[in-house]
């Protein structure tokens, strides 16, 4: 017998052997399946918001410091909303997905309604603690980050492109709100390469998916049906394309801290920025780059060639 509160998930069988009994899966509470939902590893991509300050050189003062951790816990209370409701409305097909059934929404750990009262209350709080806290252009950014990735729950994660499109946005809206609420101007070369680096990730992430699809592993999206490799491919070669020459023509831009540094560190930075890209170009070609936060965490040599870029950076801003 099982105890109350125990969820039954049959491991899948192979051909051969002799059937297994469920394994018995203890159901989560409904605060728990609230923070699951709320999808904590994926966190790590809301560290952007500190890209545009770090950038600037502006991370030296315990105020900047204060104000974008406010900024990143308001940013990951919008983006948990947005899971909220995603997961609400995909309820259902979840229930038929052999991993995502597993989501606390699809087991019925946490109820739609349920789910949908928190998604309002954590979206009125983001936005409402932004524009009080951090300004109303803060506010605003989060607003339309808000109102796109709703968007894209509803409509525009079906639309060919536009869904690639809205999923960059989301990231570039991360790396420019940290920036706007220092009141730190934006440099151009910073947002194309943020831009077309959050498309060559996602453009991966799809040709992973594609990938797999065609190994007979099963879809995650419906709409990968409609893209063909050859063109997910294309597209992240050419968002990394961009992104390297954006970077480049970024580093070389001199003036500020850089003329008083003992070595061009901005322009040496280049070369960790070129090997990261075609690190993680490896992990793509592969049809693994399926979950970016994976490859960037646990590949030693990306972690590594990172470090040094950050290194390289910081000693630029510096001016050592």
């Amino acid at each position: 017998m099982t105890e109350p509160g125990t969820v039954l998930l049959e491991r899948p069988e192979r051909p051969g052997r002799r059937a297994r009994r469920p394994v018995p899966t203890r159901a989560r509470s409904l605060p728990r399946g609230l923070l699951s939902t709320a999808r904590p590893r994926q966190w790590v991509k809301n560290t952007l918001v500190a890209a545009a300050p770090a950038a600037a050189g502006e991370l030296d003062s315990l105020h900047n410091a204060g104000r974008l951790a406010i900024v990143f816990l308001l940013f990951t209370a919008a983006a948990a909303a947005v899971y909220l409701v995603n997961d609400a409305r995909d309820a259902e097909a979840d229930r038929a997905h052999p991993v995502k059934c597993r989501r606390p929404v699809a087991a019925g750990e946490v109820p739609v309604p349920v789910a949908h009262a928190a998604a309002a209350l954590l979206a009125a709080v983001a936005v409402g603690g932004a524009a009080t806290l951090c300004g109303a252009m803060t506010g605003a950014l989060l607003t339309a980050y808000l109102s796109m990735q709703l968007a894209y729950c509803i409509w525009l994660k079906h639309v060919l492109v536009v869904d690639m499109a809205v999923v960059t946005t989301g990231f570039l809206l991360r790396a420019m709100i940290g920036g706007v609420a220092l009141g730190i101007p934006l440099s151009r070369w910073f947002l194309i390469t943020t831009g077309f680096g959050a498309l060559f990730m996602v453009a991966a992430k799809r040709y992973s998916e594609a990938v797999q699809m065609a190994g007979g592993k099963g879809a995650t999206r419906a709409l990968l049906t409609e893209y063909t490799t050859g063109y997910l491919r294309f597209v992240w070669q050419l968002a990394a394309g961009v992104a390297v020459l954006a970077y480049c023509l970024w580093a070389l831009e001199s003036g500020g801290a850089d003329d008083r540094s003992l070595l061009p560190w901005r322009q040496l930075s280049m070369i960790a920025f070129i090997l990261a890209v075609l690190r993680y170009a490896v992990f793509a070609d592969r049809g693994t780059a399926g979950a970016p936060e994976d490859v960037v965490l646990r590949d030693r040599a990306l972690a590594v060639i990172g470090l040094v870029w950050a290194a390289m950076y910081a000693l630029a801003v510096a001016g050592l």
